[in-house]
């Protein structure tokens, strides 16, 4: 379930990726595709003070990279802020970007040298009983930090937890272990309260797996990194 709708119509480049971006969320990216160097060539051309953004959407089918690419995308995503940049000498770039806000696409244009689409963006708000589920969440999520530790040995997930509900529900959303889909869902999700408890019911999941099988997240853990912005 989306959002309300704010504004429409504002055309952005897009950045289809194997991930999910949440607002308020660092992200590095190399970038190396032709079609993407381009996108970030035409960002770095922008006047001074202009804002470079572009909206990242997951893919829904096809890759990244390779003979078949990109054959379809999700419809919401979020808008990246570039707020660093590396060049290559070879035209490649080391890039962070940092979310900012929900979109959804509208209108999507395959004819140019990457994709650029016209979005909406989406409210953000709270939701019914936001600091409840926040507490909730933020209680569980104690309990699955504590219990990942437990099996590695040491600290993991470090990091002091947002007190906005809003910001919270994106901060857990993009560290705990979650497929690309569970995020994708809790992305789409309408308020932080109803993000928050989905989040606790998927972390309590976690918790009866790393029960079940000790060893699986403790492992995924060591890849798993975070970097609230």
């Amino acid at each position: 379930m989306t959002g309300s709708l704010t504004e429409v119509g504002e055309p952005l480049p897009i950045f289809p990726l194997s991930t999910v971006l949440f607002p308020g969320i660092s992200l590095p990216l190399h970038v190396f595709e032709d079609r993407y160097r381009r996108l970030v060539s035409h960002l770095l051309e922008q006047p001074e003070g202009v804002e470079r953004r572009f909206g990242i959407v997951a893919i829904r089918e096809g890759y990244e990279v390779g003979s078949r690419g990109v054959q379809s995308v999700q419809r919401l995503g979020c808008a990246a802020e570039l707020t660093a940049v590396e060049p290559y000498d070879d035209g490649r770039y080391d890039i962070e970007v940092v979310g900012r806000e929900r979109l959804r696409i509208d209108v999507l244009d395959t004819s140019g040298d990457y994709l650029v689409a016209e979005v909406s963006w989406l409210d953000e708000t709270g939701g019914a009983d936001a600091a409840a589920a926040a507490a909730r969440a933020r209680r569980t999520f104690e309990r699955y930090r504590r219990r990942l530790g437990a099996l590695r040995g040491d600290s993991v997930l470090e990091g002091d937890l947002d007190r906005d509900p809003v910001q919270l529900s994106y901060q857990l959303a993009a560290t705990c272990l979650l497929t690309q889909p569970e995020r994708q869902r809790l992305l789409e999700v309408e308020d932080a309260a109803g993000r928050l408890r989905l989040l606790t019911s998927l972390l309590r999941s976690e918790l009866r797996a790393m029960t079940a099988v000790p060893s699986l997240p403790a492992t995924q853990v060591a890849r798993t990194g975070w970097s609230p912005n």
